[in-house]
């Protein structure tokens, strides 16, 4: 029986064009359904177009629907994938300002932090919508989220619902296949473990034919080059001794150490030669350049002779592969809650470790112990998500603040007083987003 993909936020157009891509290289799936959905109607119609031009390249018999009715596109799913963005860039830039008017220099902001945060509560009750939906019209689909904050989204979603979701991410083979590159050795023979918390999860185990090359990678980074690509992750590997996934942009901003002095931020976050080496609002502006430019660009596309029909690195096709598809079994990184999957990280909390598909679903291969020092602060993080997490499900503003409070970066710069202001500064530029919430008043005594 044909397979039906169902892509919630399908207008995130190079997601949706690469995922259906990596889709059809399966046999199993060549005869299957796309069904794209968005709100936004003019992206919709061009994914939609550029899902039939995909399809025409390949020569599958594979079929695709648009439409705007989440029910309509989650009917009879096998596999769902969620790529949404709840509110446009006027809305979320706030997440990025208000901050830097206390002190608090952000460069991406979609993770943790008080930006991070505001965009969870934001998609947090969208997301349990379409979950709802899922319940209701497709109970035994294997649903994938992309979106961000996945730590927060996924461990907020797994609370509250029995339906199979696991949030993905692409840091964790992006970033083995970097260090590959730097070491010289063929990515696909770089053997590793990573765990920890998505966007801070480490390098437990760096092997390449059953040796260590953590020596190696510990010589590399001293070439010029390499120092310069990534500077603030090279730096948090000198000094902890495992190397982390996701950019220094990002990894800048987790933790006190880089972003609370215009030396540091001069120093680490301004000169590295990576794609985002921690810029100010890196993403703000990444975004506001493509509201002018996007639309051309996947004209051009769209109207270009060539498709890249090459299997990309996404985890998705693969899963669905495995666990519906023709049953090879998959290796992967997934974020799951933590059900002592690492021993050392707080109970409940969204983790990212090794798992397993197969047709018997998704498993987490192995038990995981950080080390120490990488335990104290990946506990940190997910403390503060949790602590999140429980404000969105209780409507309780006071637990949101004192997540912020606990921010790393936020209370290596503010006081207290500042982060109250903050906090509650951003709850009402939010309210619009939060009718959840019991009083968008935090408590003051």
């Amino acid at each position: 029986m044909s397979k039906k993909f169902t892509f919630i936020g399908a207008g995130s157009l190079d997601f949706t064009r690469d995922l259906v891509r990596d889709i059809l290289t399966f046999d199993a799936f060549t005869d299957c359904t796309f069904a794209l959905m968005d709100i936004n109607e003019k992206r919709l119609n061009y994914a939609y177009e550029g899902v039939k031009k995909i399809i025409k390249a390949s020569g599958c018999p594979a079929k695709v629907i648009g439409t705007t009715n989440r029910k309509e596109a989650l009917e009879g799913a096998d596999g769902v994938l969620i790529t949404i963005l709840q509110g446009g860039v006027d809305v979320w830039r706030n997440d990025i300002e208000i901050p830097k008017k206390y002190g608090v220099d952000i460069c991406v902001g979609d993770t943790r932090g008080p930006s991070g945060i505001f965009r969870f509560l934001r998609t947090a009750p969208i997301l349990l919508d379409i979950i709802r939906d899922v319940e209701d019209v497709c109970p035994n689909a294997i649903v994938l989220n992309y979106t961000n904050p996945m730590a927060m989204l996924v461990s907020y979603l797994q609370t509250q619902t029995k339906v199979n979701v696991t949030g993905l991410c692409h840091s964790v083979q992006g970033t083995a296949a970097m260090l590959a590159s730097w070491m010289g050795i063929d990515k696909d023979n770089l053997d590793y473990v990573c765990a920890g918390i998505n966007h801070q999860a480490f390098f437990l185990k760096l092997e390449s034919d059953g040796k260590d090359v953590y020596p190696i990678l510990k010589e590399r980074i001293h070439d010029p080059n390499i120092a310069m690509e990534e500077p603030v992750r090279n730096e948090m590997f000198k000094k902890l001794g495992y190397y982390p996934t996701e950019s220094s942009g990002h990894n800048s901003e987790y933790n006190p150490w880089f972003r609370k002095r215009k030396d540091l931020i001069e120093k680490y976050c301004t000169n590295g030669t990576g794609w985002n080496p921690g810029e100010y609002a890196y993403i703000l502006h990444e975004y506001l350049e493509r509201e002018d430019t996007w639309e051309r660009e996947y004209q051009e596309w769209l109207s270009s002779d060539s498709v890249d029909l090459c299997r990309g690195e996404e985890y998705a096709s693969n899963i669905f592969n495995a666990v519906f598809g023709d049953g090879t079994p998959y290796f992967f990184n997934a974020n799951l809650r933590n059900d002592h999957y690492i021993t050392n990280v707080q109970s409940g909390a969204c983790v990212e470790v090794p798992v397993i598909a197969t047709k018997k679903g998704i498993h987490v291969t192995n038990r995981v112990t950080l080390p120490d020092p990488i335990s104290l602060m990946v506990d940190h993080s997910a403390r503060i998500e949790e602590l999140a997490v429980k404000g969105a499900i209780e409507g309780d503003p006071d637990y949101i603040f004192q997540a912020i409070l606990f921010d790393p970066l936020t209370a290596s710069v503010c006081s207290m007083e500042e982060i109250y202001e903050m906090t509650q500064e951003m709850l009402w530029k939010n309210k619009d987003f939060l009718s959840y919430f019991k009083t968008l008043s935090l408590t003051k005594i």
